[in-house]
């Protein structure tokens, strides 16, 4: 509690995690957070589709009390959030994944893991058996593998299991391979031949032998949302991983009205790629997502002050999403809907760094 403390009294807003996370990471270290593919076009447009999308308030509500939770797989979460996955999370700290995921259980959010982190599918059951699991494979054996891996996430209480879609084939990520910089993800990339060959066969054999609830990460499109749905997928995972696959693709939040319509309320939604203020999390669910994942805000917690640093990074958000809500003159997230949603020319060029106008007066400096 004492460590929760020490960041609660340093950092006060979220640049500042931000600029502690810059200062405690090496270049190479940093640029695999901040990077995307290639040109980084899809990255940025990640935050010019959010960037894009004015709120329209109404006035003059009660809104003494706000309620920033929502309930997801039977469990009651404090803000409509999953950490969503990422590789190779020891380069951050180095427990991996351990701090984040007891991060997520102290302060009450969900928490997915990726199967390329350590310490593992069973090393972060035994660091936080309480907390709501999920976990997210990348396909690196033959069917019997798969089966294998679903099996020990269902022996080992994970709430639902995810496949990850769009790295059929590894993208170029030109800040690493100009500094020749390869991560731990992709030294463990052996099998890779799996996820080339992946198809909705895969899908259909785990839906038929496991009870478990099924989440495809990496939907882009309502046409393949509609085949999830066909395939009795629970979950669909808007995602463009985080602009790291493949270049000039949408910007998350420009894919999801096609995919909010196409589910038509017959699956849960979760949508990544450009969130980190608390304003981005209440569009989203505005616009009709149930979960909002965060993959570089936990990186920067986790890096800013391990455990600590993600719980202070949660805080901070939750603080922005219920100021938020309240002067939109919505008491939950039950009151918005896509009415509270205006297109609006962006202010701020899209940047991995837009949301973050104030770094050059944090007290670290970025």
């Amino acid at each position: 509690m004492l460590r929760e403390a020490a960041a609660r009294n340093e950092f006060l807003n979220l640049h500042e995690i931000v600029a502690k996370a810059r200062q405690n990471l090496n270049q190479n270290e940093w640029d695999y957070i901040v990077g995307g593919v290639e040109s980084e076009t899809t990255l940025r447009r990640n935050r010019m589709a959010l960037d894009s999308m004015a709120f329209r308030p109404r006035v003059l509500r009660d809104v003494s009390k706000v309620d920033a939770t929502t309930k997801i797989l039977g469990r009651k979460l404090r803000l409509p959030i999953v950490l969503c996955p990422v590789g190779s999370l020891e380069s951050f700290h180095p427990e991996g994944a351990a701090p984040v995921v007891k991060g997520a259980a102290e302060f009450g959010v969900a928490h997915m893991l990726s199967s390329v982190c350590d310490p593992g599918l069973e090393g972060v059951a035994k660091a936080a058996p309480e907390a709501l699991r999920m976990f997210q494979l990348y396909v690196r054996g033959d069917a019997a593998w798969v089966d294998d891996v679903v099996e020990r996430a269902i022996a080992n209480t994970y709430a639902a299991f995810c496949l990850t879609v769009d790295t059929a084939h590894y993208s170029r990520r030109e800040r690493d391979i100009a500094k020749r910089h390869i991560t731990g993800g992709r030294r463990r990339a052996s099998g890779r031949e799996f996820q080339e060959a992946l198809d909705w066969r895969t899908v259909e054999r785990i839906k038929a032998k496991f009870k478990i609830p099924l989440a495809i990460k990496g939907i882009a499109t309502a046409e393949d949302t509609r085949i999830a749905l066909d395939h009795g997928v629970e979950f669909i995972f808007v995602s463009n991983h985080g602009g790291r696959q493949l270049d000039h693709g949408r910007g998350s939040f420009d894919v999801l009205p096609e995919v909010v319509e196409a589910v038509a309320g017959r699956a849960n939604i979760i949508i990544d790629g450009g969130f980190y203020r608390g304003s981005d999390v209440v569009k989203a669910i505005a616009a009709g997502a149930h979960l909002v994942g965060l993959g570089r805000m936990q990186c920067y917690g986790l890096a800013a002050a391990g455990q600590a640093g993600v719980v202070r990074m949660l805080e901070l958000l939750e603080d922005e999403v219920i100021r938020s809500l309240g002067l939109l003159g919505a008491t939950s997230f039950g009151k918005l809907d896509a009415s509270y949603l205006h297109p609006a020319a962006p202010t701020n060029q899209p940047h991995v760094f837009s949301a973050f106008p104030h770094l050059d007066i944090a007290p670290y400096r970025y």
